[in-house]
């Protein structure tokens, strides 16, 4: 049986950018994925995701953007697709913690932004409304990714560039060793590491290697919002936007209607500073069971108080599901009993837009390199006071 240098398992964004990475550099690897593509089964489907600099006081991801704005375009190149497209973000909020560390970190990084007064932010956007004392910033270097595009992009490329791709092909066991077993439902195969980018399976898979971290999985409504006025949402003049405490603890995003004609989307985001529930619990193979009424209720009321150009019911409902860690960090790291092992989980509603910057630093762990980030930030060592290892 040939080894493969690495074998991938899930084939999300985190995954097809760490497959691509890996082949890029000559290795022999083998993406696997239990579904098949394409899918929305996970968290990396749709057409678009929000990208941006601005991270307020959480400026090591605005660092680590900072490298993957130029990787998304290097993807462009290769792919021959547009997967970028700018049309700034407009942060909202009065006192939090993003409003007020966004601003800092944007100009200790050289990033053009503007802050904005109420009337200035009415010049632009009249379409919106929010109270006069919020502080507005806009991250002019913002906007949305072509997120079945770059899915598509990565995959293909990976394959150009020598790769193996094998879709409805679910992952039964990983055997740890010196090189790693990797028992699927058809197939046995041999590796010398494994990066396991598996998303909301992480709390099913990872047990099996002795390894319970506190991961939560969310099935998150994707809601969209019919235009009153044809065309007032377009990306060529409205941004995309982050309100941090918009909804009690939930902060909400949305973006232009580039997806639907006349629609806008808007979904429920992060919590502040704990991993509260902002969609129900679930498991990822029974995420439809789960009663998410709660969130269209409060985004209804959200739309009529801040969208007053948006019909009050959303057009069309969709879902996808986030993988949440415990302090909203990703988890970028060796197993702890097996160096050739890798994780890369909980990613937590913000991993789609640093996935080239992912990729990269799971291939420097699966090929034993340094890091070209300071990773304890990422570390499963921070859990050990509540994971089971």
């Amino acid at each position: 049986m040939a080894i493969y240098d690495v074998i991938v398992v899930g084939a999300g964004i985190e995954g097809s950018s760490t497959a691509y990475q890996l082949a890029k550099q000559g290795k022999r690897t083998l993406l696997l994925e239990q579904f098949p593509l394409p899918h929305s089964r996970g968290s990396s489907h749709g057409q678009t995701r929000i990208t941006r600099k601005a991270y307020g006081e959480l400026e090591y991801y605005t660092v680590m953007m900072k490298e993957a704005f130029p990787l998304w375009e290097t993807l462009e190149r290769e792919s021959g697709r547009k997967i970028f497209r700018k049309t700034g973000m407009l942060a909202v909020g009065s006192g939090d913690a993003f409003t007020r560390g966004t601003v800092p970190c944007l100009h200790r990084h050289g990033i053009p932004h503007r802050v904005l007064d109420y009337h200035q932010m009415k010049q632009l956007y009249p379409m919106i409304e929010y109270p006069r004392d919020y502080t507005f910033v806009l991250d002019d270097s913002a906007g949305i990714l072509m997120a079945d595009k770059a899915l598509l992009s990565y995959q293909e490329t990976f394959r150009r560039f020598g790769g193996e791709l094998r879709d409805g092909e679910k992952v039964l066991d990983i055997i740890p060793g010196d090189t790693v077993g990797v028992r699927t439902s058809s197939h046995h195969y041999r590796t010398h590491s494994v990066v396991l980018t598996v998303g909301a399976w992480a709390t099913k898979l990872l047990p099996k290697l002795q390894l319970t971290l506190p991961l939560k999985v969310l099935r998150i409504s994707v809601l969209y919002w019919r235009e009153k006025v044809a065309g007032r949402y377009g990306a060529d003049k409205f941004p995309t936007f982050y309100e941090m405490k918009a909804v009690d603890d939930y902060a909400v995003f949305g973006s232009p209607s580039e997806e639907y004609p006349g629609l806008v989307k808007v979904r429920m985001g992060i919590p502040v500073h704990i991993c509260l529930h902002w969609g129900p619990e679930v498991d990822p193979d029974s995420r439809d069971k789960a009663d998410d009424s709660w969130v269209i209720d409060k985004m209804k009321r959200y739309i009529a108080r801040h969208f007053p150009e948006l019909e009050a019911e959303p057009a069309i409902a969709e879902t996808c599901m986030y993988t949440m860690s415990p302090d909203t960090d990703f988890i970028l790291d060796r197993h702890p009993s097996w160096r050739n092992i890798i994780i890369g989980a909980g990613f937590s509603g913000h991993g789609f837009k640093i996935a080239p910057v992912v990729g990269k630093l799971l291939t420097e762990l699966a090929l034993n390199k340094s890091p070209s980030y300071d990773m304890t930030k990422f570390r499963i060592q921070r859990f050990q006071h509540n994971a089971k290892l």
